[in-house]
Formats: structure tokens, sequence, C-alpha cells
């Protein structure tokens, strides 16, 4: 009901208000909320998708950049404000790519054949070194006023994903950095006792003191990021990355931070306070108005739309026990509000603190619900043009 609601005919709302730009198409929103549609088999929802696409495609910049969003009463297109999304670029490639594969009407990848090889060399030269890896600015992707910046694990899996699924729509020739990227991901993104090459001296340096039971949020020259990033580790498993060891070490996290009071997982944790140096970066990193408090927004905050992203992700692995587990606690969570669907929860008392009747947070329960289906039935698919 809600994603009809902010359907429109350029595409998908990322919510139906006037407030904080929310009243747009945003690329990362409406490709989310496409899956969900492809997962739901509804055909409205799967045209609207199709119209998300082509506003998207159709305001990329001339020099490759996908829109962070698109004002669909006058079609102007923010690239973002402080600094531009590297994201979106990959999520633009996935949405194209998975209704393809999905619907198998081949005419839209056609279509944009041209624009999504401008989007891989984009991606490419963001590298900077040459060496498989995209460097993210900070506030570069989805949590735009948190902190983190460098070679960050979920912004790099987005572009595999991108990079797999058009290796099967258009040519193999993308399936060869593919299989690059992701042993370069799987050899430094987790710690191995047992890793001799290392992608930096100064990552060989600090590997001793990052996290052991998660996939890392990710590194700079200057340090690896001790925060558990939910989003990343859903996006891990669902791409199947690493071996089982690692799952397992993994999955006892996840059945870790729900034996607490929290309903849902949270974004980012652990949450950062006064006490912490990493506090300055959130209080000065804001578009509209400070929300990054402990245990809100990106900070310790409870997003429905990437708790449903683990969900399926638990039930790709069999982990059948641990998802109905968090779905029952997401449903629990957002019923309080009388089905308005909050963008996200407060990480202690899982009151909502966003934005109210958020579409990716309704795409997110509908992923949890069916979006396995939709997951494996295009792993099967190559539709190689």
């Amino acid at each position: 009901s809600l994603l009809r609601k902010v359907s429109t005919p350029e595409g998908f709302l990322a919510a139906p208000l006037l407030e904080d730009n929310y009243c747009r198409i945003w690329t990362r929103d409406a490709v989310v909320c496409g899956l969900a549609a492809l997962s739901s088999g509804d055909e409205q929802l799967i045209k609207t998708f199709e119209r998300s696409l082509d506003t998207i495609w159709q305001n990329q910049h001339n020099t490759g950049f996908i829109p962070s969003n698109v004002d669909p009463v006058n079609n102007a297109a923010s690239f973002g404000q402080s600094v531009g999304r590297v994201d979106t670029a990959s999520w633009a490639i996935i949405g194209l790519c998975t209704f393809t594969l999905s619907t198998g009407k081949a005419a839209i990848a056609d279509r944009y054949r041209e624009k999504a090889e401008k989007a891989f060399r984009l991606l490419e030269a963001w590298e900077f070194n040459g060496r498989d890896l995209i460097y993210v600015p900070q506030s570069g992707d989805w949590a735009d006023e948190y902190f983190q910046h460098g070679y960050l694990l979920f912004d790099n899996l987005l572009r595999l994903w991108a990079l797999e699924l058009a290796s099967r729509v258009y040519h193999e020739g993308y399936a060869g950095k593919a299989l690059t990227v992701r042993k370069v991901l799987e050899n430094n993104f987790f710690y191995r006792s047992d890793q001799q090459h290392w992608y930096s001296g100064s990552l060989l340096r600090q590997k001793e003191a990052a996290p052991r039971n998660f996939w890392w949020m990710g590194f700079n020259p200057a340090l690896v990021y001790n925060q558990f990033d939910l989003q990343a580790n859903a996006l891990a498993l669902l791409l199947d990355l690493g071996n089982a060891a690692q799952n397992a070490l993994l999955f006892n996290y996840i059945r870790k931070l729900l034996e607490g009071e929290q309903k849902m997982l949270p974004s980012f944790s652990p949450v950062i306070t006064k006490a912490n140096w990493e506090m300055h970066e959130l209080e000065n990193n804001y578009a509209f108005r400070f929300r990054n408090q402990p245990y809100e927004f990106h900070n310790g905050g409870l997003w429905p739309v990437w708790n449903g992203w683990m969900v399926m992700a638990l039930q790709m692995h069999g982990e059948n026990e641990l998802a109905r587990q968090l779905l029952n606690n997401i449903e629990q969570t957002v019923s309080k509000d009388e089905v308005e669907l909050n963008e996200c929860y407060h990480g202690q008392t899982n009151q909502s603190c966003g934005v109210k009747a958020c579409a990716w947070s309704a795409a997110g329960l509908i992923l949890a619900e069916k979006g396995v289906a939709l997951f494996r039935d295009i792993k099967k698919k190559d539709l190689t043009r």
C-alpha cells in the first residue's frame, strides 16, 4: 500500500512528504523499492520501477555520475551537496540488470548500455590506484551523515554485485573484474591469521586490532574501522563472500546482539557518544539538522530496510530460526506506528525517530518476506547480449 502511495509517473518517491527532499526519486531508495516490487510480482509496482530506472539513467551526468536524487516536478537532478555519491552508480546498474534478468525485458538494458559502461568506467577511475577497490569520500553513500571514508566494504560490495549482474546481461568481460574484486574483498575485510598479501602496509600493521567476528566496515590509510556495519554484512552474506567459518562467527555475533533489548539490529554499532572522537565528526556533518544523537539515525539507529536485508541473507544461508526471530522483531517494532513504517527507530527504546511513511522501510519488509526467491531466481539467469 505504501509503495503504491509513493508511485508516480517518474518513479518511486522516498516518502510522500514535503520534507528534507524525501519527495523525490532517490536512486538507492528507488532501486531497493524496485527489488521489492519484483519480489512482490505486483505489475503496477514493477512498472513504477521501470519508470524509476528511466528517470535515473536519463539524468546521468555527462561524466558518468548517477544522480543522488531527481525532483519529479522540474526534473532537476542532484548529485550530492558537500560531496558526490559513490554508491548510486552501482545501485543504478544493479537496478537495471535485476529488472532485465527478472522480467526478461532486455530493451531497457539495451537502451542504457552505453550509459552503464560509462558508469563502470567512472567506478574504475574511483579506484585512484588501479588496485581494484573504490575509495569512498565521507558522506559518499547512504550513510551520508556518518563519519566513515576510505575503502568501504558496502560500496565495494555493491560494485561487485553490479559487475556480476552485468556479466550476465551484457557480456562476460565484466566477469573477470568481478572475480578480481571478490578476491580482494575476501582477502582484506575479515581477519585472517594466514593472509599474506594485505592490500597495503598500513592495513597489515592495523589488522591485529581489527574486529574478528564480522566483516569490517572498511579501512583507510590511517585506521581499520571497528564498527559493525549491518548492511555490509548482510550484502556479504547475500553475495556469498567468505566461507562457512566466517559465516558462523557472524551468525553468533548477530545472535548476541539480539539477546539484548534491541528488537532490531543497529545499522552501525557500537554507538558513538560524547566520549568518542567520532562524535565531533557527526556533529558537524548534516544537511538540515543534527540527527545522530546516540542510538538515533546512523548512530545506532534501527532501520527496517537493512534489517529486512539481513533477514533475507539469513534465509539464504539456512539460518531460518534466526531469520524468523529478526523478522518477528521487526514486525513488532513497526506495528507500534500503526503501519506508518518509520525510516528508523531508537536503538534503546525502539521508538520511531525518523521520517514517517518511508518507502524503503516497506521495501525491506517485502524483501524479508519474499526477496529470497527473487535472489535465487536471478542467480540462475543469463541474458548475455
